[in-house]
């Protein structure tokens, strides 16, 4: 994975559609899914490897780099509409995530 050496610390926020669910402030070290258990989100997990695609969230703002290559629970057109997968996502900055209700 790509991480951007700069301005890699920040604030994570959760949301579900307007509603403020949790943030925490982080370093740029921790997965979107370990960050929102430090705000009492709940993301579901299965795999915690990017194979299953249980965790998908919205990217809303900010970054979230991709691996060089896709995990078997992403693909491009997700990839495309701001798709990431908590388990593997590592924020860099701000960043606002769109928690999906359970699948």
């Amino acid at each position: 994975m790509h991480k951007e050496k700069q301005n890699i610390s920040g604030v994570i926020r959760f949301f579900r559609g307007s509603q403020l669910l949790g943030l925490s402030k982080h370093d740029g070290t921790d997965t979107i899914s370990e960050l929102s258990k430090l705000c009492d989100v709940e993301i579901p997990t299965n795999c915690t490897s990017g194979t299953c695609g249980t965790c998908m969230v919205t990217l809303n703002s900010g970054i979230v780099a991709l691996p060089d290559e896709l995990p078997p629970g992403l693909d491009f057109d997700l990839v495309e509409n701001m798709a990431r997968l908590s388990c593997i996502g590592i924020p860099s900055g701000d960043v606002d995530i769109e928690v999906r209700p359970p699948l």
